[in-house]
């Protein structure tokens, strides 16, 4: 068993974390991995209404008695989402354990405190990693530029930032961003982390809640599959490659502006690939992992190979190299 800071201030069995991801952190996906030994997390804003995301964690507690949490990502909007009002339903329904991502989370963590909750702030950089420690967070998951979704405009790969974030914290911190197996996770733990954090590959399993097609797409591409769209806006994002991502670049390239891509990458439309399998109605996230996905197991049987496999590298395999 591998026991490390993240483990013990979170109280889960296993340093293996399921983040948020919108529209596939569902009860189903968050219970499996809960009760594989990992920590699950539900993206609030998936849910319509704050009501809505009361009635998920009943349905997530009804499939688990293990630790799960509620991812809460904050973003500029022009019609911003009830923050306060998810928040309220995250506390009243009992819930230990918070991921916050976007925007600083400073303004909810007095209430998060006063409820007992344990908050995991989700950044892309050292700096922004730094500034959630002296807010008062409980550990930091770090992203690096291998990550899907947005891994920031800094571009600095898992490689160098994890051992750059591991020596300026002192809370606990999860590595996110190309971990997909065993080998990863004991990267990152020799790299300094004390957990970490997948997403894609959590996406490939059985109990995610994402279409077929998707999964079998994410075992056939390789690690150059993905595209880098938003770049001319600072706001970069990791994608799936494919007729509309490339799309996308293109505009981008020629000088387009977001309201020439408003409609390609509307998130009902990423919503209908995850939903329908049709992997062109629009824009998803999978990050360079998926070059080193090539099944799709259960949360149990994925989980429990990494740790296995984490084990038998510690002992076996390092250890033949000293002498």
């Amino acid at each position: 068993m591998l026991r490390t800071r993240f483990t013990e201030r979170f109280g889960v069995e296993h340093p293996i974390v399921q983040g948020g991801m919108m529209w596939v952190g569902r009860a189903e996906l968050v219970a499996a991995v809960a009760n594989a030994g990992g920590l699950g997390f539900i993206t609030a804003l998936t849910q319509p209404t704050p009501d809505d995301l009361r009635r998920e964690i009943e349905r997530t507690r009804e499939l688990t008695d293990k630790p799960f949490g509620v991812n809460v990502t904050i973003l500029p909007s022009i019609n911003p989402p009830p923050y306060e009002e998810y928040m309220k339903a995250i506390i009243e329904s009992g819930v230990k354990i918070v991921e916050t991502a976007g925007s600083n989370p400073e303004p909810f963590l007095p209430y998060y405190k006063d409820a007992g909750i344990k908050v995991l702030h989700k950044c892309t950089s050292v700096r922004h990693a730094l500034k959630a420690e002296r807010i008062g967070v409980d550990g930091v998951s770090i992203d690096g530029f291998e990550c899907a979704g947005h891994p920031g405009e800094d571009d600095v790969p898992g490689l160098v930032l994890i051992p750059a974030a591991a020596k300026a914290l002192e809370i606990p911190i999860i590595a996110s961003g190309g971990i997909g197996d065993a080998r990863g996770l004991v990267a990152a733990l020799a790299l300094g982390a004390d957990g970490v954090n997948m997403g894609t590959r959590f996406m490939c399993t059985q109990e995610s809640p994402v279409h077929q097609k998707v999964k079998e797409q994410i075992v056939a591409q390789g690690e150059r599959d993905t595209q880098l769209i938003f770049r001319t806006m600072n706001n970069t994002a990791r994608v799936a490659d494919n007729e509309i991502s490339r799309k996308v670049v293109e505009i981008e390239k020629a000088g387009g502006v977001f309201e020439d891509v408003r409609d390609l990458v509307a998130g009902a439309r990423g919503r209908r690939v995850f939903e329908d399998g049709d992997l062109n109605a629009g824009i998803w996230t999978a990050g360079q992992v998926q070059g080193l996905i090539d099944d799709i197991p259960t949360c149990d049987e994925l989980i429990s190979r990494m740790v296995s496999e984490a084990e038998g590298l510690i002992t076996d395999r390092l250890a033949s190299f000293v002498r």
